[in-house]
């Protein structure tokens, strides 16, 4: 009888055959922005959004009519080691306060028509403070990242990946050192506001884990495993999953970047279909979408989390659709188009 697959080669087995751009719906959305009421790149990087969608949803008239906010929450066991400003239990507190309406998310959400699912990750069970162990064993990473395929059920057209787990950002930053290199300091921030002492902690911490597992490295998956959480592995899913059904994906900052970026490892294309919502003040966000080879949409200082700046890129993304889809064409408008000029 052939050997059973091992869950990480399952995983590696989706990116053989990953779907891409439609070429043909992209020179569809050209065609029509040339005959729209303005000139030709006067909406800058309003017309690229457009362009982006198209080629992603494999659609000449893209739509977003079903946007989603994912926010998938998830305890961390690093943070026994003093990594945090916060408890763990305030990770589920903040998952009441999501499904409550209580949240930044929820206003962003609710201001932009976005709909909002919250995916909660054995809070009462953190992974492992990977100081001492990898935080997660293969089947339970593996387990997880299967879960965050259940993101584009319902027949979505758009996905913003979210977090919300304490300790997350001193996880997200042991990924960024693991694929980058470099000390833990060069990409760490305060998190959720720690003092000096709890960043001196945090950096410790990194650097313990870092060592302990710096054998196994060289493994994206392993890097998932090991230095990473539930939400991490869920939302790394959830973008393959999206890439794997046509949605595009909203990247939103720190932590969630850091799920792309172990999935960049594994084949730069797996996150061509995603844009960058916004740059995040925490960390070294900018110069890990340098690497990523993403543009942010919007700079406002955040570093909330929660999905919130996907959330409000989101807003703009239906803002570039709403004028290709609506703008009067030159034709219908009765407005004179841009004149040829007789050859010399």
């Amino acid at each position: 009888m052939p050997s059973e697959i091992r869950p990480f080669e399952e995983i590696r087995m989706l990116f053989a055959a990953l779907p891409g751009p439609s070429a043909d719906s992209v020179a569809a959305v050209r065609a029509r922005d040339g005959e729209l009421t303005k000139p030709p790149g006067s909406l800058g990087r309003l017309e690229e959004i457009v362009e982006w969608l198209a080629a992603w949803q494999g659609a000449p008239q893209p739509a977003v009519e079903r946007p989603l906010v994912a926010v998938y929450a998830g305890n961390h066991g690093v943070v026994a080691q003093g990594v945090s400003a916060f408890p763990a239990s305030v990770t589920a507190q903040m998952v009441e306060n999501f499904r409550s309406g209580g949240a930044a998310i929820n206003q962003i959400c609710k201001a932009h028509g976005v709909g909002l699912k919250v995916y909660e990750l054995a809070l009462e069970r953190p992974t492992q403070d990977f100081t001492q162990a990898p935080a997660m064993d293969e089947r339970e990473a593996a387990a997880t990242f299967a879960y965050g395929f259940e993101a584009i059920e319902g027949g979505i057209d758009l996905l913003a990946p979210g977090e919300m787990g304490i300790g997350n950002t001193t996880s997200a930053a042991a990924i960024y050192a693991a694929l980058y290199g470099g000390p833990a300091s060069r990409w760490m921030g305060r998190g959720t506001g720690v003092d000096d002492a709890g960043l001196s902690r945090k950096n410790a911490a990194i650097e313990a884990a870092l060592a302990l597992h710096g054998p196994h490295l060289s493994d994206p998956l392993e890097i998932m495993r090991r230095l990473g959480g539930r939400e991490i592995a869920a939302m790394m899913g959830a973008i393959t999953a999206a890439r794997l059904n046509r949605v595009p994906v909203v990247l939103d900052g720190y932590v969630v970047c850091a799920a792309a970026a172990l999935l960049h490892a594994m084949t730069p294309d797996a996150i061509a279909h995603c844009v960058a919502g916004h740059v995040s003040a925490e960390g070294a966000h900018r110069e890990a979408l340098e690497r990523l080879g993403k543009k942010p949409l919007l700079d406002l200082g955040m570093r909330l989390g929660e999905g919130s700046g996907a959330g409000l890129a989101i807003g703009l993304i239906k803002t570039a659709l709403a004028c290709h889809r609506d703008m009067a064409t030159f034709a219908s408008a009765g407005v004179s188009g841009k004149e040829t000029q007789p050859a010399p």
